[in-house]
């Protein structure tokens, strides 16, 4: 308690830090506490997990006094770091008795409301508290202090104007702190535009790179599921989180997990923030070990436990894996991230790779055995090597020779990119026949950068996907039907990296 003493935390702050049995502090709060306190602004460069809620508590907590109105604002990217961070604060502000609310989307408005007109401190998402400065329900005139806590990460989102017009309510002299897990340009140039002399301090990555093992296993398109449920079923694990780039991914490995006997649950941001609550306190206790979701859970939330991390679908950049990893190998303990790269993730495992921080090992795909996979309309196949039809649907399993006409993969389904090539070689689309991937006689197609009219089943993803259907589709090819919104990736057949041995030990 002594080294938090000389930092220059008030009683009340120490009270509560002994009781929650904390020893020492952290490398963010030895070095950024004491500039906090002096009134100084900051800019951090801390990670999750390395104490810096503390860090900006304490001198909020020191600061602020019952009932004189909105003193401090806190600004996070997800509703579930603003309901986290709300709750730490209510524990090192116990002995202050201060009034601090949660302010974010996904729920009624109305008690926010309520809460906002005695708050003394109010943790909130940009959309949200916009949402209360348009409707007149919140007061920032008192404002003494703006924290941007995950900086980037709002950034990355695009609150950037969001965050710029709350800015603007808040009085010009004020205190800003801003915290962040890389310090971007973007991060740099809101830092330069609205902070006064920012003093700029950092922490060691919380991460233990000496501790963290990362393999990639390059597999046929449908055995991705069969290989995940093979690692999940015999891999020796503590809590497991496996990362999909979509909403409807995530939903749907979620539902195959669970029909195939693992217990799992998901999140991402489609579902409300009661769901997205529950799910994630039933997978923090532990009642189930494996949680499929979106870069929603990869950034600001501390879940303890977790051993291993699956990346389903590759992320788009080696920033947001490097966040996604971050859930591991944390405070000393070992950690595992285990890549599952089909053809389709080729284009964004290059982008990863480009860091060469990373040292990625390649892995020999296990004999394992196939899985079944459900779709929405209680279809039920094998993800292997299909060759016939069914109703029409054109050839199930990736090479496969049935379906309608010579081999078209999709046949005659409507609503997968194509609504009429049957695989023909003379096809009015071409491209889904000959040396493609998709069986058939005719050419594979290089025209359009986008794909043919693969573009409204990309623009149906989710935000955290591409526009134009990288990674924009239900995963749907573990049984063959194809890979809606492929035509997102720059070409369709032959694949950039189509040669595997680019991957080889040499390189990665």
């Amino acid at each position: 308690m002594e080294k938090f003493r000389k930092l220059g935390l008030i009683e009340p702050v120490l009270k509560s830090i002994q009781e929650q049995k904390f020893e020492e502090p952290t490398e963010i709060q030895e070095k950024s506490i004491p500039l906090i306190l002096e009134g100084k602004d900051v800019i951090a460069a801390a990670s999750t997990g390395s104490g810096k809620t503390l860090a900006f508590a304490a001198g909020i907590i020191k600061n602020a006094e019952r009932g004189k109105g909105i003193q401090s604002l806190i600004l996070t990217p997800t509703r579930e770091l603003a309901e986290q961070v709300s709750t730490t604060f209510q524990r090192f502000s116990k002995y202050k008795h201060l009034s601090i609310i949660a302010v974010y989307g996904g729920v009624s408005i109305n008690p926010q409301i309520d809460g906002l007109r005695n708050a003394d401190v109010v943790v909130g998402t940009p959309g949200r508290i916009l949402d209360h400065i348009d409707r007149r329900t919140i007061d920032l005139d008192h404002v003494k202090i703006l924290v941007l806590d995950e900086a980037d990460r709002m950034l990355d989102m695009g609150f950037k104007d969001d965050v710029e017009r709350i800015i603007w309510k808040c009085p010009k002299k004020r205190q800003t702190l801003l915290f962040s897990a890389t310090i971007a340009p973007e991060v740099t140039r809101l830092a330069k535009k609205y902070m006064i002399d920012p003093v700029e301090v950092s922490a060691e990555a919380y991460v233990d790179a000496s501790k963290l093992t990362q393999i990639y296993y390059d597999v046929e398109d449908n055995e991705k599921f069969s290989l995940l449920v093979h690692f999940l079923k015999h891999e020796h694990s503590g809590l497991v989180m496996v990362f999909c780039n979509t909403q409807r991914n995530t939903d749907f490995i979620a539902n195959n997990l669970q029909a195939n006997g693992i217990e799992s649950l998901a999140i991402h941001g489609g579902y409300s923030q009661d769901k997205r609550t529950r799910n994630l306190e039933k997978f923090h206790e532990g009642h189930v070990a494996v949680l499929v979701c979106t870069d929603v859970a990869a950034r600001g939330l501390d879940i303890k436990g977790v051993s291993h991390i699956y990346n389903y679908d590759i992320p788009k950049d080696s920033k947001e894996y490097i966040h996604r990893i971050g859930r591991t190998a944390r405070a000393g303990k070992e950690g595992k991230v285990i890549n599952i790269l089909a053809q389709r993730d080729y284009d964004n495992f290059q982008k990863v790779v480009e860091n060469r921080d990373l040292k990625i090992s390649k892995g020999e795909t296990p004999q394992m055995e196939r899985m079944f996979i459900k779709f929405k309309d209680n279809r039920t196949r094998f993800g292997g090597r299909g060759g016939g039809s069914y109703r029409g649907h054109g050839s199930y399993g990736q090479r496969g020779s049935g379906g309608h006409g010579s081999g078209g993969s999709y046949g005659s389904s409507r609503g997968y990119g194509h609504s009429e090539s049957r695989g023909e070689s003379h096809s009015e689309h071409k491209g889904y026949g000959g040396p493609s991937r998709y069986g058939g006689s005719g050419r594979p197609m290089r025209h359009r950068p986008y794909g043919h009219n693969f573009q409204r089943a990309g623009r149906e993803g989710e935000s955290e996907g591409s526009r134009y259907g990288d990674n924009n589709r239900e995963e749907r090819h573990e049984s063959g039907q194809g890979q809606e919104g492929q035509g997102g990736q720059r070409y369709n057949n032959p694949r950039r990296f189509q040669n595997k041995r680019h991957f080889g030990p040499r390189r990665y």
